[in-house]
C-alpha cells in the first residue's frame, strides 16, 4: 500500500478553481482539474515523475505525472462516454469518472515494475478502462457478482442488438456452453425492462441509445430476473396505500400488470410530496426509503431475496476522516448479530464473529456486507442500513 508515502503539495495549487461562482463546473475546468500552478519541473518523459514517486516515496511526483497525463485521460473518458469534440456532457459525472481513474492509478502504482520495460501510462491503460466500467457498474440499478461478469453482460447486450443469434455468437466468443449464454441473455432481457439501459458497442463504450422499454415483456422478467412474481405480489399487498404508491411511482412500475414506464418520466420527490399533502421532498424521500426497507423485509420473509442489516457499533477517525469502524450485521433480518471490523485506509475487513444463519464455509452474508461497506465512501455510510441481496445472477 501507500501508507509510507507522503503527498505534500506545498508550493503548488490547482491552476483552475473548480467552482468559483457556484454556477456549475464548465467543461474547460472539468478537463483541467489536475493542472498545477506553477508548472511542474520539466522532464524529457513524464514517466520520470512516476520513477521519482516510487524512489522517493513522494506522491507529489504522481501529481506532476497527472498534470502531463490529464489530456490523454480526458480523451479516454470522452471516448468511453461517446462524446465528440464539441459535444456537451455532464461535467459532474465526467469528474467523478476521472477521480475514479485516479484512485485506480494510485492503487496500481505499487504494482508497477519499471524493469519490465513498459512505461506507467502503458501499464495502467487496461486498469483505467476497468475503473470506468466499475464506475458505470456502480451507477446502474442492476448488478452482477463481479466486474468480469459485468463485462460479459455488456458484451451480450451488444450481441443481442447487433447479431441475429446472440447466444451462438456469445458461446463462440467466450468458448462457453449454450446454456450459460442463455443465462446471460436472460439477464440482459430482464435489465432492459427494469431501468434505463444504454447500449454499448462491443468494447463497452456507450452509444447513448436508450433501450429501457422492450416491446416484448413479461411479469417475471420485470420482477428482478427469476424472483417468483407471486411472492413479490404477496409482499407488496402487505404494504399500506401510501407505501405502495411511493414505490410504484418512484420505480415507474405497475404492480398490477407489471408494465414498466420510463425512468426519465418518473416523479421527483418534490412531485411525490405534492401527492401527499403536508409532506416535504425530504419527507417523501424518507417515506420512500422506509417503504423500500419494509418491502425488503417482507420479501426476505417470503424467501424471495436475502438481506443483511448493518449497524455501526463504533468508528475511529484520523484527521477528521473515518479510518476504521466496527459494524454489527444480521443475516436475513433474524437471529443473533455478527461483527465485522473494517479498515477504510487499507481497504480491508475482518470477520470478528459470524451472525446466526450465515454460511459456515463461505461466510456469504458477512462477505456481502463487507463488499457493500467497502464499495462506498466511509462518509456515505449510515449508522443503520438494510441491504437487499440476491445470490449472484451467474455463479
Amino acid at each position: 500500500m501507500l501508507n509510507d508515502f507522503t503527498w505534500n503539495m506545498t508550493g503548488y495549487i490547482p491552476k483552475h478553481a473548480v467552482n468559483p461562482y457556484g454556477d456549475g463546473i464548465i467543461p474547460y475546468v472539468a478537463e483541467r482539474i489536475f493542472q498545477l500552478e506553477p508548472e511542474p519541473p520539466a522532464v524529457s518523459n513524464p514517466n520520470e515523475h512516476i520513477l521519482s514517486a516510487l524512489q522517493e516515496k513522494n506522491l507529489l511526483y504522481f501529481s506532476f505525472f497527472l498534470h502531463h497525463y490529464e489530456p490523454q485521460l480526458n480523451k479516454r473518458i470522452k471516448f468511453f462516454l461517446g462524446v465528440d469534440g464539441g459535444d456537451l456532457y455532464d461535467t459532474d459525472r465526467f469528474i467523478d469518472i476521472k477521480l475514479s481513474c485516479r484512485e485506480q492509478m494510485l492503487q496500481k502504482l505499487m504494482d508497477y515494475d519499471p524493469a519490465k520495460g513498459a512505461e506507467y501510462a502503458t501499464y495502467i491503460f487496461p486498469f483505467i478502462r476497468d475503473a470506468m466500467l466499475r464506475f458505470r457498474m456502480g451507477e446502474e440499478k442492476w448488478s452482477v457478482s463481479s466486474l468480469t461478469n459485468y463485462k460479459m453482460v455488456r458484451s451480450m447486450a451488444w450481441l443481442y442488438h447487433n447479431t441475429k443469434d446472440a447466444v451462438s455468437e456469445f458461446s463462440k466468443k467466450y468458448n462457453c456452453e449454450l446454456a450459460l449464454a442463455e443465462e446471460y441473455l436472460k439477464v440482459v432481457r430482464g435489465i432492459r425492462n427494469q431501468q434505463l439501459f444504454y447500449v454499448t458497442d462491443e468494447d463497452g463504450e456507450e452509444t447513448g441509445e436508450d433501450v429501457a422499454l422492450d416491446d416484448s415483456w413479461n411479469y417475471t422478467d420485470i420482477l428482478w430476473n427469476g424472483i417468483q412474481a407471486e411472492k413479490v405480489q404477496r409482499a407488496f399487498e402487505k404494504l399500506n396505500y401510501r407505501e405502495q404508491t411511493l414505490l410504484e411511482k418512484r420505480l415507474a412500475i405497475c404492480m398490477t400488470c407489471g408494465r414498466v414506464g420510463s425512468w426519465k418520466d418518473r416523479p421527483t420527490f418534490e412531485e411525490l410530496a405534492v401527492m401527499f399533502e403536508g409532506s416535504t421532498a425530504s419527507g417523501a424521500e424518507r417515506a420512500y426509503r422506509k417503504a423500500v426497507d419494509k418491502l425488503t423485509e417482507l420479501l426476505v420473509a417470503e424467501d424471495a431475496i436475502h438481506a443483511v442489516r448493518l449497524k455501526q457499533k463504533s468508528k475511529t477517525k484520523r484527521k477528521k476522516k473515518i479510518a476504521a469502524a466496527i459494524y454489527e450485521y444480521q443475516a436475513d433480518c433474524d437471529g443473533e448479530w455478527g461483527e465485522i471490523s473494517v479498515d477504510f485506509e487499507n481497504g480491508t475487513a475482518e470477520i470478528i464473529r459470524l451472525a446466526d444463519w450465515d454460511t459456515i464455509k463461505t461466510n456469504w452474508f458477512a462477505n456481502e456486507a463487507i463488499r457493500y461497506i467497502l464499495s462506498l465512501s466511509p462518509d456515505a455510510l449510515k449508522k443503520y442500513m438494510l441491504v437487499p441481496l440476491e445470490p449472484p445472477l451467474i455463479s
